[in-house]
């Protein structure tokens, strides 16, 4: 007998077939004809289907009757079309089997809503829910996207490394990976002597591959790299995670209008395949979660991303009489309230800001003649703000070292890194999207831990 998904057992091409369906209950309900109906869920869509198991069953006073949500099992029968209505077809089972007994007592997830905070306290059982099923199936979905946009195009996949010596951002919020005994570390004048550490140097978990992918970039033309990043930053906010997961594109020969370019392109195409494969899902969110889900992703797809430079963006800002928390002015970071009065209010679509003062920007942003700006852009999104923050990379050697001075960076922790510089150095560009912060503006979720499987915030890496 073919084993087969709710997904497919829900088309009505299905009925009259013989099938194997394995999930979970979700409600059971007893008609007093002598039969039971068994929702049944198995993660592969948001929509359950109905089994209908007659009394008849071997087991339908000693399991069937005691089946509650949360219970695993297998129903083989035929798939007959329902005469219910809003849905079109359900099992008429020939057998139930249990696997696994829930204890309706302790089960958590009962029918009723449990809050977000609360379902995170049950990481390991929320994705039985119709949220988290769909936000996964979302994130499935999106990442299976990021890897076919770049793979049609030619893009290499290579794989950073996660420890490293190499502070990208120089920010310094970086995890620390040792193995050396904290009650009592070695020590030579005065200091931990890293000597005599593992990799006899301080060594951390990476904020950001881009670094080693500009080296595949200056040899065998686009790469990208997707995986785990870090960032020890002490955060308790809806945006932001300690560990999550960032794609970040290294282009060869290309300046600061083909990376917008290909960052307009990359979104618009995330966004197209979740609006194509998701659906059931996306309704979901913007039925329950905001009910502008819909109609922003449409209108993000649709939309020209509108080039502005930092410049023209702070003047519309100080000139638009909004009253905002943090103080506008030149040579400081927009913030996300600034971001959001840009795409929502003033220019009412996706924008991409470029040129930005060099000294808010890290060292490795090709310097702008006027030695007051770098080549960098972020595009912001409506309802997030930022949604990608890239550059086009210094290829010029002794602009890199001044800039590395500049940061009070030791241009011999990056010695490799210079010498790309060196050895044929090319104009080249990138940037960086984090998989979690385009999740929330594509579901519409309120905070960032909703759309990663266990997020690690300050004071909690359970599960």
């Amino acid at each position: 007998m073919q084993k087969i998904s709710v997904r497919s057992a829900l088309s009505a091409d299905q009925v009259g077939n013989q099938v194997k369906l394995e999930g979970w209950v979700r409600t059971r309900r007893d008609s007093k004809a002598g039969f039971s109906f068994i929702e049944l869920n198995d993660g592969s869509c948001m929509g359950n289907i109905q089994v209908v198991a007659d009394g008849n069953l071997a087991n339908y006073e000693s399991e069937v009757k005691k089946l509650s949500p949360g219970c695993s099992v297998r129903v083989l029968g035929e798939i007959v079309a329902s005469q219910g209505k809003g849905q079109t077809t359900e099992v008429q089972a020939s057998e139930v089997h249990v696997y696994g007994w829930a204890d309706v007592e302790t089960y958590p997830l009962q029918k009723k809503r449990h809050t977000m905070e609360k379902l995170r306290e049950w990481a390991h059982l929320r994705t039985r829910t119709n949220t988290f099923g769909a936000v996964f199936r979302v994130r499935n979905c999106v990442s299976r996207s990021i890897h076919n946009f770049f793979q049609e195009r030619g893009f290499l996949y290579v794989h950073t490394p996660i420890i490293t010596a190499s502070d990208c951002e120089g920010a310094g919020e970086m995890f620390k990976v040792t193995t050396l005994d904290l009650e009592a570390p070695p020590k030579a004048d005065g200091k931990v002597d890293y000597t005599q550490d593992f990799f006899e140097r301080p060594s951390f978990l990476t904020v950001s591959g881009q670094l080693e992918g500009e080296i595949f970039a200056t040899s065998l033309g686009n790469v990208y790299t997707f995986g785990p990043t870090f960032r020890a930053e002490n955060s308790n906010t809806s945006r932001h995670l300690a560990e999550f997961w960032m794609v970040e594109p290294e282009m060869a020969f290309v300046d600061l209008e083909g990376n917008m370019q290909v960052a307009e392109d990359f979104i618009k195409r995330i966004i197209s395949d979740v609006l194509n494969d998701c659906g059931e899902d996306l309704q979901f969110f913007n039925d329950r979660i905001d009910d502008t889900v819909l109609s922003t992703l449409t209108s993000m797809a649709d939309s020209e991303f509108l080039r502005v430079s930092y410049t023209d963006a702070i003047d519309i800002l100080l000139k638009s009489g909004q009253k905002f928390d943090y103080k506008v002015e030149w040579g400081t970071d927009l913030q996300s309230e600034h971001e959001r009065f840009l795409t929502e209010v003033h220019f009412k679509r996706p924008v991409i800001l470029h040129d930005y003062p060099r000294s808010i920007k890290p060292f490795y942003m090709r310097c702008n003649e006027d030695g007051k700006t770098v080549r960098a852009m972020d595009v912001l999104a409506p309802k997030v703000g930022e949604i990608i923050g890239g550059s086009q990379r210094e290829e010029r050697l002794d602009v890199l070292e001044q800039r590395m001075q500049e940061q009070g960076l030791n241009p011999a922790d990056y010695w490799w890194y210079l010498e790309l510089r060196k050895y044929g150095t090319i104009p080249h560009s990138g940037f960086g999207l984090g998989l979690e912060r385009i999740l929330q503006f594509i579901t519409g979720m309120g905070n960032i831990r909703d759309v990663i499987p266990f997020p690690r915030t300050p004071g909690s890496a359970e599960f």
